[in-house]
């Protein structure tokens, strides 16, 4: 067996299972009487969308925004590209735009909405007094502050017009139907893409606390907002959000559940970890390099959810996955018979071109033998230089699906 061709494929099993163009098509509601409006934001929306127009038996119309350079042709459901960690004008515009599509529908029509893990950041029309600029500012301190997704989203939905159950709230009385490839541990549809067409459980309150709590600045104009009524969204006991259904299609324990079939069939013994594992990365690669050595030869460790990164300004280059991995290779310090992979199954570790890497017993000898300290990369959150430099980087391009981290680790 070659363990890095093994890994890859197990990887490449676990992207395959969340495909929106093999799982949306089982999940299409029967079209209404009159008007479906197609809207929707994420990094797989683009293949969600020509999904629903391969297999949609009537006419449609809507739009739908996605990453840059994650789109792909569409006959009839317009397309945006926008900027993904950070908001940009192109997904406010669209925000504006798919606003605009929903308002003035009957109950007769339908809102066909396409949800997918990095809709948050795609999907952005800032609150009324709120510029986009205010949302940026927060939007970049609470990436690099380490909070957990759920408690970004938090914020996000307190600060917008279209997130917390706004989306389903302006299409009433036309009902909405959410299909949702999850990227967030649990699987809540309020929380994937930060919830546009699902009731919002978190109070301003609790917003105003999370940023309390990682010490972030804010704007004036965000504060003075986050002090109002207004700030408030759509809870469940809202009348207009009675039409508000959401179906999960795809989530993390489904690929892990892919590739555990797949290490099955090659006569390996399977143990997922979990499928909502958080923390920081480095920590969660420590704990896991100890589960490792204790593991049986012939075990394949599983586990998704997502991680995060605390990064100080200035620091180095790379992702969650691979921050995970070289934390994982500097605690196993070349045991013999272990090799990992961890990619981000987008197929984007977080700003770079990598979805993630692989270790094996030799990549600490490797990276000494190329002037490379691992430990001192490491503290210094350069993970995606050391990859790169070691030729140990994964990179898949835009995979058009998300439901976040994949980790797996093979004993022989």
């Amino acid at each position: 067996m070659n363990p890095r061709a093994f890994l890859v494929g197990l990887y490449e099993s676990a992207v395959a299972a969340a495909d929106p163009r093999r799982i949306v098509p089982a999940h299409l509601p029967p079209p209404p009487a009159g008007r479906t409006v197609v809207v929707g934001a994420g990094k797989a929306a683009a293949a969600m969308a020509a999904a629903v127009e391969a297999h949609w038996p009537g006419p449609l119309s809507g739009l739908v925004v996605t990453r840059y350079g994650h789109g792909l042709p569409l006959a009839c459901i317009a397309l945006v590209e926008a900027g993904h960690p950070m908001p940009d004008a192109a997904g406010r515009d669209a925000a504006r735009r798919i606003l605009g599509l929903v308002a003035g529908l009957s109950a007769d029509d339908l809102v066909l909405c396409l949800l997918s893990g990095g809709g948050s950041a795609l999907l952005v029309e800032p609150a009324s007094g709120l510029a986009l600029e205010d949302k940026q500012a927060v939007t970049r301190a609470l990436l690099a502050c380490g909070a957990p997704i759920a408690a970004i989203n938090t914020v996000r939905k307190h600060l917008s017009a279209i997130k917390g159950g706004r989306l389903a709230a302006a299409a009433y009385p036309a009902p909405t139907v959410t299909l949702v490839v999850s990227d967030v541990p649990g699987d809540d549809p309020a929380t994937i893409a930060s919830g546009p067409t699902a009731a919002d459980p978190t109070t301003t309150a609790e917003a105003r606390a999370v940023l309390e709590a990682f010490r972030i600045a804010l704007p004036p104009a965000v504060a003075r907002h986050l002090a109002t009524a207004a700030a408030e969204s759509p809870k469940p006991d809202d009348p207009r959000l009675a039409r508000a259904a959401a179906r999960i299609v795809a989530c993390a324990r489904d690929s892990l559940a892919a590739a555990a079939a797949v290490v099955t069939q090659a006569g390996l013994v399977p143990e997922i970890l979990g499928d909502a594992l958080e923390g920081e990365a480095r920590e969660l690669g420590r704990i896991h390099a100890a589960r490792a050595a204790a593991a049986r030869p012939g075990t394949v460790l599983l586990s998704g959810g997502e991680t995060t990164v605390t990064l100080d300004p200035g620091q180095g280059s790379g992702g969650r996955n691979s921050e995970y991995l070289l934390a994982l290779a500097v605690a196993l310090d070349g045991s013999p018979g272990i090799h990992a992979i961890a990619a981000d199954t987008d197929g984007i570790d977080g700003t770079g071109p990598a979805a993630g890497a692989v270790i094996g017993p030799a990549t600490l000898a490797a990276a000494r033998a190329a002037g490379l300290d691992g430990q001192a990369m490491l503290a210094a959150h350069d993970s995606g230089r050391f990859f790169a430099t070691l030729g140990d980087a994964v990179t898949t391009g835009p995979t058009r699906t998300n439901v976040n981290d994949f980790r797996a680790i093979l004993v022989t």
